[in-house]
């Protein structure tokens, strides 16, 4: 018999052991229950993710931003239209100036000697035009006139022709014993004579017909003079012109900006001296093609700067260029060419600022900025 059976004292058959028969038998100690801290936790920690991602999807759903921004604006290149000497400078590095304020001198003196030339050239011409007017109108009325007396130069050779041509016949039809030979051939001298004289007087005749031709001729002449005065007056125009640009004034209000002229400097027409920045400022934004769907001109804008991070700028979008950057660089990509990867494009989208700048605090150009559109 084992050790763990005994005998019922009664009936003689063996029993069990029960707990806590056997003295040896240790008491089992409870099971502690399981901690649901842990999930607490982890389950209020997804909630607040959930919700905080669910509302920052609400809150951004309708906001489309890009950090590829800066400020543009419009950087006028100052450049002489004539060359010369600098005589005075009156602008300072990023010193702000009103349109029409004068900049630098020119040297004058060789402008002020093309304009003398041409007031000179002028008057020579003005000169000459009154002279052919004056012969138009003396050739108007000395042209007919000698018409007319060539005419009559005419009629009188032709007469004394006639004269010179019935003495001549008289000579011959008289008795030879009646005249001389002298005779004779002295009519016969003077009939060649008026003949002759007939001949030229109708070749004046026939020079002095040319009335309409001469007075279109002085006419022409009238009117060439004229082009010569209004070539004078264009001539003495462009050195007035000239002589003005020698003194370079601002186009419009803006700061001096990469000032590269002293006095002194020996300037060259065209080459650029400095550029004036206007006031105007606004942002050049690059947006991704996919940010552009709801995108509409109006829409309002928040603008970060970086430079100044407490400046908070409002404004709206103006408008949106009509093709991506790439397309209007200077190299477009060749997609038709070789294997072809696509890449997302920027459109550039203008944003006019309405409120929010500092008078006194200017926005430099090219500053980066982070503008965010509400596109509902």
């Amino acid at each position: 018999m084992g050790a763990d059976e005994s005998k019922d004292a009664e009936t003689g058959e063996p029993r069990e052991n029960k707990p806590g028969d056997d003295k040896t038998d240790k008491p089992k100690q409870p099971e502690k229950p399981k901690s649901k801290l842990p999930l607490i936790i982890g389950g209020i920690v997804l909630l607040a993710a959930i919700l905080a991602g669910g509302w920052y999807w609400w809150s951004t759903r309708d906001l489309e931003s890009t950090d590829d921004a800066y400020t543009e604006g419009r950087a006028i290149s100052i450049a002489p239209k004539v060359g010369g000497y600098v005589t005075e400078l009156l602008v300072a590095d990023n010193q702000f100036v009103h349109a029409g304020d004068l900049l630098i001198r020119i040297d004058p003196r060789d402008y002020e000697a093309q304009k003398r030339q041409a007031e000179a050239a002028l008057l020579l011409a003005q000169t000459q035009l009154k002279a052919a007017e004056i012969d138009l109108d003396v050739a108007r009325v000395r042209i007919p006139a000698q018409q007319a007396q060539a005419e009559a130069q005419l009629a009188a050779a032709q007469a004394a022709q006639a004269q010179a041509e019935a003495d001549y016949n008289r000579q011959r039809r008289v008795d030879p014993r009646a005249t001389t030979q002298t005779s004779i051939d002295t009519a016969n001298a003077a009939v060649q004579t008026r003949r002759a004289e007939t001949r030229q007087a109708e070749a004046q005749l026939d020079v002095a017909k040319l009335t309409q031709q001469n007075l279109a001729l002085a006419a022409a002449t009238v009117e060439q003079r004229r082009a010569q005065v209004t070539q004078a007056q264009a001539q003495l125009a462009t050195a007035e012109l000239n002589l003005s640009y020698t003194e370079l004034r601002a186009p419009q209000d803006g700061r001096v900006t990469r000032r590269n002229v002293e006095k002194g400097s020996l300037l060259q027409a065209g080459a650029t001296i400095m550029s004036l920045v206007t006031p105007e400022v606004w942002i050049a934004a690059n947006f991704k093609e996919t940010q552009l769907d709801r995108m509409r001109i109006g829409q309002p804008v928040e603008i970060e700067v970086d430079a100044f991070p407490g400046l908070s700028l409002h404004g709206h979008v103006d408008s949106i260029q009509q093709g991506s950057g790439a397309r209007f660089s200077t190299f477009p990509a060749e997609n038709a060419t070789g294997n072809f990867v696509k890449i997302v494009r920027r459109v550039p989208v203008k944003i006019v600022i309405d409120r929010g700048l500092d008078p006194n605090q200017p926005l430099p150009l090219g500053l980066s900025v982070s503008p965010t559109v509400t596109v509902r």
